[in-house]
């Protein structure tokens, strides 16, 4: 193993420190504005415009499965998801917004920036809840491209996935769309009634180039055939660029 030791930077007292961000700028809050792309599009959450489409489209979830890693939920009534949206979800962090289909044209989806930090340039995504008519749709990946792509053009450092360590889908969502895992928090929250051990990903803005490149071929309309099949998966062209998927596991 190579050591890098003397690569570490010291300070007068001969301590190792971090490097250097003086070539860095902390940005600024991301915007409350839409995001387009060619399978979906990320509008700001807004009760009057998206409720009914995305009440409608969670009850495709028969069983309740969306909300069982969720602090809140499921909502019996298009009132209750209403109002939960009116009070919950329009401030500034947790920024929320609706994944629009835009094959079926309707709200299909939420998603949300969190644990907003401009001064130590990091970010979170999570309140991720896709309907069943999104799940495992492009247009459910390309809202995860369009929402790192905004916090990294705005100069983020690092953009974080944080789930219950039970939630074993989720987990391989983050590590199929590039997050890398850093470990499990112990007993860090209570959430309906329960104990929560939450496990860590992430990306950081030197991964994103390479990363942002394999999204960019990945939802090349090339790469898909004339059902909408992928040709190559999202991490055949990570494992092959040798981006942060290659150490994630399989």
């Amino acid at each position: 193993m190579t050591s890098h030791h003397s690569d570490t930077r010291r300070n007068a007292l001969g301590q190792p420190i971090g490097p250097s961000l003086s070539h860095w700028t902390p940005p600024g809050a991301p915007p409350r504005g839409n995001m387009d792309g060619k399978w979906c599009r990320l509008e700001p959450l807004d009760p009057a415009s998206h409720a009914e489409e995305l009440h409608d489209a969670h009850r495709h979830d028969a069983e309740g499965r969306l909300w069982t890693y969720l602090a809140y939920g499921p909502f019996a009534s298009l009132s209750e998801y209403r109002a939960w949206i009116d009070g919950f979800c329009r401030g500034g962090d947790p920024l929320f917004f609706a994944v629009r289909d835009k094959a079926s044209g309707r709200a299909a989806g939420v998603t949300s920036y969190l644990c907003i930090q401009p001064a130590m340039g990091s970010i979170e995504v999570g309140h991720i809840c896709y309907s069943p008519q999104l799940q495992r749709r492009t247009a459910a990946t390309e809202a995860m491209y369009l929402m790192m792509r905004r916090v990294f053009d705005l100069g983020y450092r690092r953009y974080e996935w944080k789930c219950d360590a039970l939630n074993a889908p989720s987990r391989r969502a983050a590590v199929r769309l590039g997050f890398t895992f850093e470990g499990i928090f112990r007993q860090s929250m209570v959430y309906k009634g329960r104990s929560r051990d939450t496990a860590w990903y992430a990306i950081l803005d030197t991964e994103w180039p390479g990363l942002r490149e394999a999204y960019e071929q990945w939802l090349d309309p090339g790469n898909f055939d004339e059902a909408g099949a992928q040709r190559r998966s999202l991490d055949a062209i990570l494992r092959a660029g040798g981006g942060p998927s290659g150490s994630n596991g399989p």
